[in-house]
């Protein structure tokens, strides 16, 4: 008996992935545990196995297929002395293979209903017919196309029938000709629409199209937007910022980098190993803040699960250090270098980049002095790290030179108030300040 091969939901959170490319062709024998595909998903390409025995029979849905819907079937199975037949390819399939290859065919545009507008003291000039020059304000123009009126259907009351902004008062979007656009320039869209807010308009109205170049969105891109679009929007973000004094923790730094041993089993720690420890450390010492919102409860972690903002070509991903406040600095610096390349390669497990419990995003490699970060859900917070620089401070009431470091700290007020935040940057200052107190 044929058996259907589904598109895998291989994170908890995935619910369409790319058939990056088929590592069998029709025909092949497989057995359990033999890879069969590379799928990608939004954050990673990651490999499929068979979990049954028999013969490819059909490849359903050809490689480099992207917006494949979970449990959506990719391919048939067959077992032994089985022929593939029409009957065995589902018409659901067929359908999604034919919108994938046909030729999108615009649909004829229905004639314009007549449109009236309300009556004006100035002589007026009857639409223009179709084909014939069209009259109006560019501001007119960008505005009808906005609100999908169709200008042939109204009324002009400038010079010569120029249709002005007041002509559109009237004016239906319903009575706008629907026109199917050329590939080169696809209808205005909204992103990311959130009930009870207002879309934008297309940045493409303001635009003329030799002036820019299109890049498709990849799916990596969709999700950061979706992500985001709605943490800004959903969760009640405040600030909080802290300085830094760093000059110890650098000098902690250098001793530890000199004393590495050379060849295997050395290593070069980061300033932002330090901070991911201290992070740890200060969630443990205020659990308050260790947190995730849902509608019925507060889920209070009882592990810092550190994520560590990875920037790459093509996106943004957070890989996640478990339990960090278990780990020394060694073992942190290690895995947070492990998990940065392979996000860069998009090899990474989906549980090494989901959960989590906070993250810590970190700019100041980039001389970024301070900046704001967006909270990524599930997380009740994120820190925003810039540059160690050099500033004159009041230590022991005498002014001195003192390398200094901005924080910011973007908390979900549903979870985390004002003074427990404090708390929290002033946990984390002390270990920053002072990194012998890491050990205690």
């Amino acid at each position: 008996m044929s058996i259907q091969i589904l598109m895998p939901a291989l994170s908890p959170t995935m619910e369409e992935g790319k058939l990056a490319k088929w590592l069998v062709k029709e025909g092949d024998q497989v057995k359990s545990g033999d890879i069969l595909a590379e799928i990608e998903t939004d954050k990673a390409t990651m490999e499929f196995e068979a979990v049954d025995e028999g013969r490819i029979g059909k490849i359903l849905v050809p490689e480099g297929t992207e917006g494949v819907k979970v449990n959506a079937p990719i391919a048939i199975l067959l077992g032994d002395g089985e022929s593939a037949a029409p009957a065995d390819i589902p018409s659901a399939m067929k359908s999604i293979q034919e919108a994938v290859t046909a030729e999108v065919k615009p649909k004829p545009a229905p004639a314009p209903k007549p449109q009236t507008v309300a009556a004006k003291s100035q002589t007026v000039v009857a639409p223009a017919p179709s084909g014939a020059r069209l009259f109006a304000s560019p501001l007119a123009r960008r505005i009808a196309q906005q609100k999908g009126i169709d200008l042939e259907a109204v009324v002009g009351s400038g010079p010569r029938g120029r249709i002005v902004i007041s002509d559109l008062e009237g004016a239906k979007p319903a009575a706008a000709k629907p026109v199917a656009a050329p590939a080169a320039a696809p209808q205005p869209s909204v992103s990311g629409a959130i009930a009870g807010i207002a879309p934008l308009p297309d940045a493409r109205l303001f635009y003329k199209p030799d002036d820019y170049v299109e890049i498709p969105h990849d799916l990596m891109r969709k999700s950061i937007a979706k992500r985001l679009s709605s943490a800004t929007a959903l969760i009640p973000h405040f600030y909080l910022t802290v300085d830094c004094r760093i000059d110890e923790l650098l000098a902690a730094r250098a001793r530890l980098n000199e004393a590495s041993p050379k060849g295997e089993g050395g290593y070069k720690l980061s300033v932002n190993d330090f901070l991911v420890k201290a992070s740890a450390l200060a969630l443990m010492r205020v659990p308050e803040v260790n947190a995730s919102w849902t509608d019925s409860a507060i889920l209070r972690h009882k592990h810092a699960d550190v994520g560590v903002a990875v920037a790459l070509d093509f996106g943004l991903i957070t890989p996640i250090v478990f339990r960090a406040e278990e780990k020394g600095l060694v073992a942190i610096s290690g895995e947070v270098k492990a998990l940065a390349e392979r996000a860069r390669t998009k090899k990474l497990k989906p549980q090494e980049y989901e959960g989590g419990s906070f993250a810590i995003s970190n700019l100041g490699m980039f001389g970024i002095k301070n900046f704001t970060a967006v909270i990524n859900p599930p997380h009740a917070a994120i820190l925003a790290v810039g540059a160690g620089e050099q500033r004159a401070v009041v230590i022991d009431g005498k002014l001195q030179a003192a390398t200094v470091m901005t924080v910011t700290m973007s908390c979900d007020h549903r979870v985390v108030d004002g003074a427990t935040g404090a708390r929290f940057l002033q946990a984390f200052k002390q270990f920053v300040e002072e990194p012998a107190a890491m050990l205690l």
